[in-house]
């Protein structure tokens, strides 16, 4: 083949590349919608009631698939629990903790210094109870997934019938915001399946957006401590500007 030829060849390949159609997931890709979030903007703050709820979602329906390895019980302070309520959290889990003087693991009620209990033991015990899908660590997801809180919250309302055309195997769901539409795990709430203490209705809405509440706390737990050192320094800035505007007034005024 003539080097003509094969420019002429790889300009043909690079013509049909770009003429040929998007993928249908591509093509159908859906934002998902932006919500309204406490935490928003830079004086924003977190909904203690919001998280409180949110951590219930993730204790009753999330844990039993997904792990949290980077909180510990003791990190509940920040959702406005007290130490006896962390205490009492913590103590519903089992712990696996030793060797004894025996040399023997045993197990233990938890305490507010253990880590969140993983409900698997391990990567392949995950995935074969979940037809070879991982699920992720929920610690820094909020972080991981483009779009934050408003993407988790998408996910968990965006589950759909199969359109038309389109076939899943067992074990997959249509959902409209997971890019490619096709996810491994079930839809995880629906209407009533949390109680919450305060009496705020349990509809798979409210529960999604304070999950998600809940999720970019853990992964941004210091966020107001951020934000409030940040306007404290904007305030020193701007009075700092002040003075020094002053002094420059007073230094040169011999000059005017």
């Amino acid at each position: 083949m003539t080097m003509w030829q094969k420019l002429t060849a790889v300009s043909v390949a690079a013509l049909l590349c770009v003429a040929a159609p998007l993928p249908v997931s591509a093509a159908e890709a859906v934002h998902p919608p932006a919500q309204k979030w406490s935490f928003d903007g830079p004086l924003g703050t977190y909904d203690r009631a919001a998280l409180q709820r949110g951590f219930k979602v993730y204790r009753e329906v999330c844990a039993a698939c997904h792990s949290m390895d980077r909180l510990h019980y003791r990190d509940l302070a920040g959702l406005g629990y007290d130490e006896s309520q962390i205490k009492a959290i913590a103590g519903d889990a089992t712990v696996t903790d030793g060797p004894n003087d025996e040399g023997d693991m045993y197990d233990r009620p938890g305490r507010p210094g253990d880590k969140f209990k993983a409900p698997f033991a391990n990567r392949q015990a995950a995935m074969y109870a979940n037809n070879g899908a991982f699920p992720p660590d929920m610690s820094l997801l909020a972080k991981a997934r483009k779009g934050g809180a408003d993407y988790i919250y998408g996910i968990l309302t965006g589950y759909e019938e199969v359109p038309e055309g389109h076939t899943l195997m067992q074990g997959q769901y249509w959902n409209k915001y997971m890019p490619g539409h096709v996810i491994s795990m079930a839809p995880p709430l629906s209407d009533g399946m949390v109680a919450f203490d305060d009496g705020t209705e349990g509809t798979v809405a409210q529960a999604s957006h304070d999950v998600a509440t809940f999720l970019t706390w853990a992964a941004e737990p210091h966020m107001e401590d951020r934000k409030r050192i940040g306007v404290m320094a904007l305030l020193f800035l701007l009075a700092f500007t002040g003075v020094m505007y002053a002094v420059k007034r007073k230094v040169w005024s011999a000059h005017h």
